[in-house]
């Protein structure tokens, strides 16, 4: 009963991969249930373990480098005060270079100009350019006379 024993090694390191998350140990599994299934075909120990080291190289030289790439990057969808950078807001009370109030989201926001100089009167349209702590950073659509 070897595809028992591969079996059991194939558990074993993919409980190890669950506690390290570094895709070695769970790709190691993987090729563990390779050999149990060339095992339970009945193929001999080297053939095993052939399939064991195939599989296994294969995992870590061509899966890994793919799924790590994956997972650093950054997710496509933004979430909380960063998915409001680029939206549209409308002023509710005059901004300037250091305060304002706006309407975003259908809730209101403290505000500033992202140009110091700017005075935005109220009902302009504008652009959130960022979020700095809870005041977002806005530019008027339309130039401003």
């Amino acid at each position: 009963m070897p595809w028992f024993v591969w079996l059991l090694a194939a558990a074993a390191l993919g409980a190890a991969e669950f506690f390290t998350l570094t895709l070695v140990l769970g790709l190691l599994a993987g090729a563990a249930l390779v050999a149990a299934v060339v095992a339970g075909v009945g193929v001999g120990l080297l053939g095993q373990i052939v399939a064991l080291a195939a599989a296994a190289a294969a995992g870590l030289i061509l899966v890994r480098p793919v799924a790590l790439r994956h997972m650093a990057q950054q997710p496509i969808t933004r979430e909380g005060s960063d998915a409001l950078i680029g939206k549209q807001a409308e002023v509710v009370r005059e901004v300037t270079g250091t305060h304002g109030l706006v309407r975003l989201a259908g809730e209101e926001w403290s505000a500033r100009a992202l140009d110091d100089s700017l005075v935005i009167p109220v009902g302009a349209r504008v652009d959130v350019m960022e979020i700095d702590g809870a005041t977002a950073v806005v530019y008027p659509r339309e130039l401003l006379p």
